[in-house]
């Protein structure tokens, strides 16, 4: 047995079977278990820098889970930091479109986090699927969700500094499934008055002032969530080259672009939401509240009989386009953008 003061006591019994008594009785007294002993363990999800996710099935209730399994081995203590810090936010983050932490275990290899399972693939392998065309009034339903959850997180302190379309899953694979924010790796307290200056965040998703390395705040989300809400709208990014200092251009110096013919048939507030939402001034830069008061977010479903009467539906959707919109993960492109390039992270 090692004790906290790292002296280390060892123990002789007489028989097997004594020793295995031991050890089931001080293993109950300190709470000592094994994932083993609660889940069945079977295929593969996704796989990731420091190992990978499974999905899973508790034994008692039978309920399918996520296991995202983390080898320490190759870790820095940096990297060590982020993981425990996302397990620490998680344990805050009570909502339905923030995905719900279950379980963690830990021993001297690995790190299990047990997370209610999502079927339904991200958000780009939902748009994927679908071509990219989606109503708009499907757009803004997803958009208010990621909005509702980005409050919860803010109003803890938390931001996310990583949201984009592969980190929101999809709870099933329906059309009006319900989606759930992922991966708080990246994640931070920032309170009221502070501000952050370490550059974490996805090329084409990250915030001007994160590029030039100003100080930043949580609204860092919310140009997030322009972006996605232009691709949701679009099928394409709005600031995006093969070349990554042209696309940090983009995003630093260039105006929103809406020259594509698709935004013919998009409301101008959406539009408007858009333009507020990708300010490159932080501090003009629309707020969370003004976000979900907006007549764009807060306009009621209309009927699709209704839209069909004033929209050529055939028409709207023959003019979106896949074709510019290349996932950091298929295009080569770099997944996390960070000036010391210290910390990539999948």
């Amino acid at each position: 047995m090692i004790f906290p003061n790292n002296k280390v006591r060892v123990f002789y019994c007489r028989n097997r079977d004594d020793r295995s008594k031991w050890v089931q009785n001080i293993k109950a007294a300190v709470g000592y278990s094994q994932i083993e002993d609660f889940y069945d363990i079977q295929g593969d999800l996704g796989k990731g820098k420091f190992g990978q996710v499974k999905v899973a099935i508790h034994k008692k209730s039978s309920r399918r889970v996520a296991i995202k399994i983390i080898k320490k081995k190759n870790m820095s203590l940096k990297e060590l930091e982020l993981q425990k810090r996302e397990i620490e936010v998680l344990k805050i983050c009570q909502h339905p479109n923030i995905i719900r932490l279950i379980d963690v275990f830990e021993n001297p290899e690995y790190i299990y986090i047990v997370l209610e399972y999502c079927q339904g693939g991200d958000l780009f392998q939902y748009l994927d699927r679908r071509e990219f065309k989606i109503t708009e009034d499907r757009a803004r339903n997803i958009a208010h969700q990621i909005a509702a959850g980005i409050y919860y997180m803010h109003s803890y302190g938390i931001a996310h500094r990583d949201l984009k379309l592969e980190n929101i899953l999809m709870v099933d694979d329906s059309d009006d499934a319900q989606l759930k924010i992922v991966d708080f790796g990246l994640s931070k307290m920032i309170g009221p008055n502070e501000t952050a200056s370490d550059p974490f965040g996805t090329l084409s998703y990250v915030a001007p002032e994160v590029l030039i390395q100003r100080p930043y705040g949580k609204n860092v989300d919310l140009w997030s969530l322009g972006i996605i809400i232009y691709v949701l709208l679009s099928g394409m990014l709005p600031f995006d080259s093969d070349d990554n200092k042209e696309t940090a251009r983009q995003t630093i110096y260039d105006p929103v672009p809406f020259t594509h013919k698709v935004w013919r048939y998009v409301s101008d507030d959406a539009k408007d939401l858009i333009v507020r939402l990708l300010e490159k001034d932080r501090f003009n830069r629309i707020s969370l509240e003004d976000v979900l008061a907006h007549p764009w977010i807060c306009k009621k479903s209309q009927d699709i009989a209704e839209i069909r009467k004033t929209v050529d539906l055939i028409e709207q959707f023959e003019a979106f386009s896949t074709t510019n919109y290349k996932s950091p993960k298929t295009s080569g492109q770099q997944v996390l953008y960070t000036m010391d390039q210290q910390m990539q992270m999948d």
